[in-house]
């Protein structure tokens, strides 16, 4: 299919859109304490070339580090408690679901998901920033590349939106966002506000070539990303930070600050 100037090509495993190319890749099924994430992309991984960024799904984070509880053994509203940050008490959804903050992200479950893991149910990464920058290292003196970043990714819903997409939830190796503030719009006049989410956005486009379902791709391989800032150090603490906005202080704060929000285990 193509439109104007762009080429926009999807099928199972490559999609392509100008400067970007991004092709999913197959791996065995991976279960719980199974294997390394190392050990899973030297298998399927033959090259990476300098400015690419591989996403990884979280749930092989997870399945590999054994951030696992066996189905049936806790109660699920007990484990969403512990695992989130902040939750929502007695503000179950129509589908079962129960809203909370985990590292700084509102997700449904606090991430837990039991989907294409066998008998358990699959937690968040235990600390998923942390996987981020030693996966970009490894990257880095494996495939001897210097520009390559990696985001470790989910899936999660809009409000008043159907089907789910791509978030980032720990990113390594560039910039995340591209500040538009001062800088003029098609009229001259200055953006006040605006800023683009580069890591947000590399991880949507990432989840829809890696898929939701059955087709066993959780790694995708972003290259030719020419307009991506590179950066050779870890993201600061201060890096992170910036990426989350005060719940008094978001767009949402209207809705957000009347839930009646209560400290979950992972703030402990």
């Amino acid at each position: 299919m193509t439109s104007g100037p762009y080429c926009f090509v999807i099928n199972a495993y490559k999609l392509y859109y100008e400067h970007m190319k991004i092709i999913s890749i197959k791996t065995p099924r991976i279960e719980a304490h199974s294997t390394s994430l190392e050990s899973v992309i030297e298998a399927v991984v033959n090259d990476i070339q300098t400015k690419s960024v591989l996403a990884i799904s979280s749930k092989i984070v997870s399945l590999c580090e054994g951030s696992v509880v066996a189905a049936g053994t806790v109660d699920k509203m007990a484990l969403i408690e512990t695992e989130s940050d902040y939750y929502m008490p007695d503000a179950q959804s129509a589908w079962g679901i129960n809203f909370t903050i985990t590292d700084g992200i509102l997700i449904p479950n606090a991430g837990i998901d039991e989907s294409n893991a066998g008998d358990v149910e699959v937690l968040w990464p235990k600390d998923a920033q942390r996987t981020a920058n030693a996966i970009r290292k490894y990257l880095s003196e494996k495939y001897n590349v210097s520009d390559i970043g990696v985001i470790i990714t989910d899936s999660t819903v809009r409000p008043l939106r159907r089907g789910v997409s791509g978030i980032a939830i720990a990113y390594s190796g560039f910039k995340p966002l591209r500040d538009y503030v001062q800088t003029p719009d098609l009229f001259g006049r200055p953006f006040a506000v605006s800023q683009s989410d580069i890591v947000g956005g590399l991880a949507s486009a990432a989840v829809l070539a890696m898929g939701e379902g059955a087709e066993s791709t959780p790694l995708a391989l972003m290259s030719e990303l020419d307009t991506i800032n590179f950066v050779r150090d870890d993201p600061s603490p201060e890096e992170l930070e910036m990426l989350r906005i005060p719940l008094e202080e978001d767009l949402f704060a209207p809705f957000l600050t009347k839930a009646r929000w209560k400290k979950g285990g992972r703030n402990v």
